[in-house]
């Protein structure tokens, strides 16, 4: 199996499911906090590949969530400074297997690329306590690391 260089914000619930279900799936991970990272624009840009520049952004960000930030609407310079100014506008988790980086958690590309196992319930990169927000749930507890 692979060895995943794993990017989170600590103490997500989400970023929590995502390493779960890459350890079940027999994945080791050594796991990095995207919010202490020394990025540069160029080693942040190689984990988005050809994606459109709005697909680059966390939009559960409070910045991008508020409208103060629309990243349909910047250039890729733009939206690189952004996100080296405030880590928290990174889509995650960043993961990078042999040289290859991705970012975000699609499942089959996830499943297709390195494999995962099969679960009940999807696990994305959505935000795990707007999710149960949406479904009158109660939310996950999102402040403390895992």
């Amino acid at each position: 199996m692979a060895h995943v260089i794993f990017w989170e914000k600590p103490g997500c619930a989400g970023n929590a499911r995502q390493k779960a279900l890459l350890k079940a799936s027999g994945h080791t991970l050594e796991v990095r906090s995207i919010l202490e990272e020394a990025w540069d624009g160029e080693r942040i840009r190689s984990f988005f590949g050809a994606r459109p520049v709005a697909e680059w952004f966390n939009m559960s960000s409070p910045r991008v969530k508020s409208g103060e930030i629309v990243p349909a609407t910047l250039e890729p310079e733009e939206a690189i400074a952004l996100m080296l100014a405030d880590h928290l506008l990174i889509r995650r988790p960043l993961m990078e297997v042999d040289g290859r980086r991705e970012a975000g958690f699609d499942a089959g590309r996830v499943r297709a690329w390195i494999g995962l196992a099969d679960t009940a319930a999807p696990v994305t990169d959505t935000c795990v306590q707007e999710t149960a927000r949406a479904a009158g749930k109660p939310e996950p507890d999102c402040s403390t690391p895992d």
